[in-house]
C-alpha cells in the first residue's frame, strides 16, 4: 500500500469519526452537556434538579442537562465559579456569603449571579425523643448533626447555634447528610440534627415515622436575632401535620433557595431556565410537589445581582410578574 493511499485512508477515517461525533440522538448536531449542581439524595435539591434538568433538555435542542449529586450549596458555588459546573442550586445564606466573601469563602465571588429563585428552605430542628432536649439552648455538650460539611445547612446550623450562644466548641458536631442524620437519630447515635430544607422533606418524614424523634420550634426572640444579624432570614412556620406526630404549627426561620451561575453564562440558557420555571411549573410540581412553591416574583428579592439576562427577562415579563407581588 502506497504512503499516499495510507494518508488518504487515514484522513477518511478522521473525517468519518468527526462526522459521527457531531451526530446526537435524534439530531444532526452535536449536543452540549451542561451540569446542574444539586445536593445529596435525601433532600429536595436532587429530585427537583432531576425534574428540572429533564424539562430543560426537552426545551433545548442543542443541549443535555444533568443533575449532579453534590455536597450542597457551598460546593456548588465553588464549582460554578471554577467553571466545573454550569448551574448550581444554593441557599440564600451561601449565595450572600459567597458574593461578599464571607463564611466559607476567602474572597468575594463577584462573578456570581442569580439566575432564578427556587422554593424556601425552612430550618428543621430534630431531637431524639428521650434525650431531654427542650430547646436548642440545651444542645451544649450533645451530639448534633450540622449537615454535610460545606453545605448550606451547615452554614445555617452554625448561625443558629451562634444565636443561642453555642458553637462547635460547645457541641459535639457531626457532619451528616439528611439521610444519615435521620438514621443516626433513629439509632440513637446522635441527639439532635439541624436541617435546612423545604417541606415535606423525605429525611424528616423518615425520622418522624419511627416515632423516636420530634421537632423543636425556634422561639420568636432568637428568630429576631437571626433576622437582625443576617438579612436573608425570614420568620416562617412548618404547618401542623406536615410530619407524623407534629400536631401544631412550629415556628422557625426560612431562607430562599436560588439557581446561580457565573455572569458569563450564555443569555439564552438563562432565559430558558426562567421560561421553564414559568411555563412548566405544573409539570415540575407533578414530579416534585415542592416545585409548586416557586415564586418568580422573588427575583426582585435576590440577595446578589441578577444575571443580565435574568434582569432583561424580568423586564420583559414585568406585566405578569409585578414587583409588588413579591412573596416567599
Amino acid at each position: 500500500m502506497s504512503s499516499r493511499f495510507r494518508m488518504r485512508a487515514a484522513l477518511a477515517v478522521i473525517l468519518l469519526a468527526g462526522a459521527a461525533s457531531c451526530v446526537a440522538e435524534g439530531g444532526n448536531t452535536r449536543r452540549r452537556f451542561l451540569s446542574i449542581g444539586t445536593a445529596g439524595t435525601g433532600g429536595l435539591y436532587y429530585p427537583i434538579g432531576g425534574a428540572f434538568a429533564s424539562r430543560m433538555t426537552a426545551r433545548d435542542s442543542g443541549r443535555t442537562y444533568t443533575a449532579e449529586v453534590t455536597g450542597g450549596s457551598v460546593e456548588n458555588i465553588h464549582r460554578v465559579i471554577n467553571g466545573e459546573m454550569d448551574l448550581g442550586f444554593a441557599i440564600g445564606t451561601t449565595v450572600f456569603e459567597a458574593y461578599n466573601g464571607g463564611q466559607d469563602f476567602d474572597t468575594a465571588q463577584t462573578s456570581l449571579r442569580v439566575v432564578a429563585p427556587l422554593y424556601a428552605n425552612l430550618t428543621h430542628v430534630l431531637v431524639r425523643d428521650g434525650a431531654g432536649l427542650a430547646s436548642i439552648a440545651d444542645f451544649r455538650g450533645r451530639r448534633v448533626s450540622v449537615g454535610a460539611a460545606g453545605s448550606g445547612t451547615e452554614q445555617v446550623a452554625q448561625q443558629l447555634l451562634e444565636a443561642y450562644g453555642l458553637d462547635y466548641s460547645s457541641v459535639d458536631e457531626r457532619f451528616l447528610s439528611f439521610t444519615e442524620s435521620a438514621a443516626a437519630l433513629a439509632d440513637g447515635a446522635i441527639d439532635a440534627a439541624i436541617l435546612s430544607v423545604g417541606y415535606p422533606a423525605s429525611a424528616v418524614l423518615e425520622a418522624a415515622t419511627t416515632g423516636r424523634v420530634r421537632l423543636l420550634p425556634i422561639d420568636e426572640r432568637h428568630i429576631g436575632m437571626l433576622a437582625d444579624r443576617h438579612a436573608y432570614y425570614s420568620q416562617s412556620a412548618i404547618p401542623a401535620a406536615t410530619y407524623p406526630g407534629q400536631d401544631e404549627e412550629l415556628s422557625t426561620v426560612s431562607v430562599l433557595n436560588w439557581i446561580v451561575a457565573r455572569e458569563d453564562l450564555e443569555p439564552d440558557i438563562v432565559a430558558r431556565v426562567l421560561d421553564t420555571l414559568a411555563d412548566d411549573q405544573e409539570t415540575l410540581r407533578q414530579a416534585v410537589e415542592i416545585a409548586g412553591q416557586i415564586r418568580l416574583t422573588n427575583l426582585y428579592a435576590a440577595p446578589i445581582p441578577l444575571h443580565d439576562a435574568a434582569r432583561e427577562w424580568l423586564e420583559r415579563r414585568a406585566a405578569t410578574i409585578p414587583a409588588d407581588s413579591t412573596r416567599i
